[in-house]
């Protein structure tokens, strides 16, 4: 079946640590987990470095590691650094399409294997930090096995 990883968005960590136990992918609406959450198959450090690797050049190896915020046995909850979405606000359609390119360039890197998948997932991505912005809240992931 593979893992599913749900973005959203909460204000702190104890906010993003109250998921109930209960919850599946299949059960999550918008308002348990923050609106415009994001579901995808990309790991959260593919996601990372994804964005510091092709917008801000910083090396893959140099990509902060994510904060574990909850580790249940059915579900974790990670924070993503803020430097993970910040730079997406403000750049305009031409660096998300070279952040695609360099990204598709990497090796080794994990996620989409072609520049416009990429692309996609980094305008989405650039909505989910517009919202995040918006509501003052901070990138959170959740990851079921």
């Amino acid at each position: 079946m593979g893992v599913t990883y749900k973005y959203f968005g909460a204000p702190n960590s104890a906010a993003a640590a109250s998921v109930p136990i209960s919850m599946r992918p299949e059960e999550l609406g918008g308002d348990e987990l923050g609106m415009g959450g994001m579901f995808t198959k990309i790991k959260p450090e593919t996601v990372a470095a994804m964005v510091l690797t092709g917008i801000e050049g910083i090396p893959l190896h140099k990509v902060p590691p994510l904060e574990l915020v909850v580790l249940h046995p059915d579900y974790a909850v990670v924070k993503l650094p803020m430097t993970v979405v910040d730079p997406l606000r403000g750049i305009g359609e031409e660096s998300v399409g070279a952040a695609a390119f360099i990204w598709s360039t990497v090796p080794d890197r994990g996620g989409p294997p072609d520049a416009f998948t990429i692309y996609r997932l980094l305008n989405e991505w650039q909505d989910f930090s517009h919202r995040l912005h918006e509501a003052g809240h901070q990138p959170y992931c959740l990851v079921w096995p």
